[in-house]
């Protein structure tokens, strides 16, 4: 039997006008004479994307939802090079301190961050790793401001293959070694639907102690062997320096012609594939539902399970499969 908890991403499609995305554009932010002014206007941005947030905390403790990723567009223009002097943690303190007062008296609820396409641990070029480290230690810093430990709380890719997918590995190896410990301590890897598989990402997380987050999607979409089972184990024992439950990805293919691509909703059948695979192999599994329909789909999957005999549904967004 193993309890299994549904998360969603970001954005909620219940609760109206709850966008924690709101953004200015540099090109905006730069035609604002007075560099005061345009800092002000980032201010009133990230306060509205904050507030949103604990709007969306309230609204999933209401639901019974327990997991929860926010969304990594908090802060606007927060690791921009021309916002340097923005000091945004103390501009931010009061928001913040109310999110992370929230937190402490919700310990069950689990947060994190997903980095953007765009941080690339295995490049190259220095200046590409360099600004992926900067917007990193972003979303270190906001974790603390939340009063949550970093540790194993912001999903990444690998990177780019950049024509060599071996060598691309290898980068990744090599560059981990100058990322600052307490980065390399908050970061845990997916493997993707187009370049590094299951396998590839495996090796990485076993090599340089690194939690495993399984997206099942992409693994049906990319993988060197079809039978993602055989790899559970090793799976698992990447969590077993964590104080988390395991985490996994889920979601379904839009139609087989965009086969990569998500959809509004889960299959609950390729859904119990997988459950039916690793129930009891594990106490407790977290799932983040990556569907267009966020939150509206955690609770049709709910519905739709309800109607299998190996599931036990324990409230709005959890369930146990026997």
């Amino acid at each position: 039997m193993t309890l299994v908890r549904l998360g969603y991403s970001a954005i909620s499609v219940n609760v109206k006008n709850s966008s924690t995305s709101k953004t200015m554009t540099y090109s905006r932010f730069s035609q604002i004479s007075d560099w005061d002014a345009a800092v002000h206007k980032l201010e009133q941005i990230a306060k509205a994307n904050l507030s949103n947030c604990l709007r969306l905390f309230k609204y999933n403790v209401a639901n019974d939802i327990n997991f929860y990723r926010i969304s990594s567009k908090l802060i606007p223009l927060a690791d921009h090079p021309e916002t340097e002097d923005w000091d945004y943690m103390d501009s931010l303190k009061e928001s913040l301190t109310e999110l992370a007062s929230f937190l402490k008296a919700h310990p069950q609820k689990r947060v994190d961050f997903h980095a953007d396409h765009f941080v690339l641990l295995n490049s190259p070029k220095s200046d590409v790793l360099k600004n992926s480290v900067k917007t990193l230690r972003m979303h270190y810093r906001l974790l603390k401001g939340l009063g949550v430990l970093p540790r194993h709380r912001c999903v990444m890719h690998v990177g780019g293959g950049y024509g060599d997918k071996e060598q691309a590995l290898e980068q990744f190896v090599h560059n981990w070694g100058v990322i600052p410990t307490k980065l390399q301590e908050m970061i845990i890897l997916e493997n993707d639907d187009k370049t590094f598989s299951l396998l590839d990402t495996l090796y990485l997380c076993e090599k340089l102690g690194i939690p495993l987050v399984f997206d099942y999607h992409h693994h049906l979409a990319n993988h060197d062997e079809p039978n993602w089972s055989n790899q559970w184990d090793r799976i698992v024992h990447t969590w077993s320096t964590s104080s988390m439950p395991i985490k996994m990805h889920i979601s379904s293919p839009r139609s087989s012609e965009k086969y990569r691509a998500h959809a509004d909703y889960v299959d609950p059948e390729m859904f119990l594939d997988f459950l039916n695979e690793i129930k009891g192999t594990v106490p407790k599994i977290d799932c983040m539902i990556e569907a267009k329909q966020k939150d509206d789909a955690i609770f049709r999957l709910i519905r739709d399970l309800r109607n299998y005999p190996e599931i036990e549904v324990v409230d709005q967004a959890s369930f146990l499969i026997k």
